[in-house]
């Protein structure tokens, strides 16, 4: 089994900067891509952000220039440096990742249990 654990989120005020951090843990033979998903009241679950185990990353457009993903592979985590923040940003926050299991082979793709990001004055 593998956990992915977040922290890092609160409140914060327009403008303001906050960073994410999920680590991995528990059979984990190597993590594929790893990502930040997030979903506000009423909305679907949408991408923010990933990033391949190479460093290869996406961003959704209504994050460009102000997120950065990054990915530390010997530690199993993934950090979101969310910087210019806007009331819309506010959601709950997912960390993901395809995680190939050091048991079986196989690649499984694992949610962590989210962290409130609210943007308010």
């Amino acid at each position: 089994q593998v956990q992915l654990v977040e922290s890092g989120g609160g409140l914060v005020q327009p403008g303001g900067s906050l960073r994410l951090s999920c680590a991995a843990s528990g059979s984990i033979f190597s993590i594929n891509a790893m990502g930040w998903y997030r979903q506000a009241p009423g909305k679907q679950r949408e991408l923010v952000a990933d990033i391949t185990r190479g460093g290869t990353t996406n961003y959704a457009d209504s994050v460009k220039g102000r997120f950065t993903i990054s990915r530390d592979n010997a530690k199993n985590t993934v950090t979101l440096q969310m910087n210019s923040l806007k009331p819309d940003d506010t959601a709950v926050y997912y960390c993901n990742a395809w995680v190939q299991s050091v048991v079986t082979g196989r690649r499984y793709n694992y949610w962590g249990q989210g962290t409130q990001v609210t943007v308010s004055s």
